[in-house]
């Protein structure tokens, strides 16, 4: 599996001098094709800095961000998508369903039949062929955060980022879009960032978790979900897997060591207990000779 995004030592920082505020310090990870990774931490620890970073919409302060093995360092790259929390700020109020999804397409060598298309099979793939010529106004919340979904997928990104993309609907359509997701992924082959607070949310769609500290943001843990990849929100959340990760990461976000090190620290607090209870014996056998 070939390395589709890769970030090196990347550190960003609002201001100078005493008042500067460090956002992100020193992150490193790297994010391989076709997977679905998600980045999991406190509110206010730099989340969203760093997406805005990979992205290419702010120039870090040092560090480098790779695409396929390219360096991003100027402006959004033509394969890079973003779809941001606020969709009722995302999308054009004045276009059409149809219109919003085609529109980055305009800066694309296409004609207007081929973004036609790519608008109409982008819409069908979340479950909204029929609501081309509405306007984003007339639909739900989450039907508008699929049409940016969809507006995303229609230039057919290499790596698609995702800002708190459910955080501002209901749950029961935070479940949906979560499992649309999850489905276009597979569908498509898509390698997707995810940032988000919610702990379930980063579990239930991810295939790998990583987990931030309190600003400014440092890796504290980087978790493989085993999770099968047919889920389901029922089953797949009351599974002992699930529950077992989904309290890993919680206990890591307050504050906790990553259980490798944990396990670490308990097997040499065991064996240096093993060696003084071994030491007391023998210096006991002396001492009971001695008298003897």
């Amino acid at each position: 599996m070939s390395t589709m995004l890769e970030v090196s030592g990347l550190n960003h920082r609002y201001g100078a001098g005493e008042k500067a505020h460090v956002a992100v310090n020193d992150l490193s990870f790297t994010v391989e094709a076709g997977q679905l990774a998600s980045i999991v931490g406190p509110s206010g620890c730099g989340k969203s800095t760093l997406l805005r970073c990979i992205a290419g919409l702010i120039k870090p302060t040092s560090g480098r961000v790779s695409l396929h093995g390219e360096a991003i360092s100027s402006g959004v790259p033509d394969d890079l998508a973003v779809v941001f929390q606020d969709y009722s700020r995302s999308l054009f109020p004045w276009l059409s369903v149809e219109k919003n999804v085609e529109f980055p397409l305009r800066w694309r060598n296409l004609s207007r039949s081929e973004r036609r298309t790519r608008a109409r099979d982008s819409l069908e793939s979340v479950g909204l062929s029929g609501v081309g010529s509405k306007f984003p106004w007339q639909l739900s919340g989450g039907m508008q955060q699929r049409v940016s979904i969809a507006r995303a997928l229609a230039s057919r990104p290499a790596l698609l980022l995702m800002d708190e993309p459910f955080a501002s609907v209901d749950a029961q359509t935070r479940f949906e879009l979560e499992d649309l997701t999850r489905r276009v992924q597979r569908e498509n082959g898509s390698t997707i960032l995810v940032v988000t607070h919610d702990i379930d949310e980063s579990v239930y769609l991810s295939d790998r978790v990583l987990v931030l500290s309190k600003s400014p943001a440092t890796i504290v843990a980087d978790l493989p979900v085993g999770l099968p990849a047919e889920r389901d929100q029922i089953t797949t959340r009351e599974s002992a897997e699930f529950v077992t990760l989904r309290g890993e990461v919680a206990r890591l976000l307050h504050g906790g060591a990553p259980e490798a090190v944990t396990a670490a620290s308990d097997a040499a607090e065991y064996e240096l207990a093993q060696q003084e209870a071994a030491a007391d014996a023998a210096e006991a056998s002396t001492e009971a000779r001695a008298k003897s």
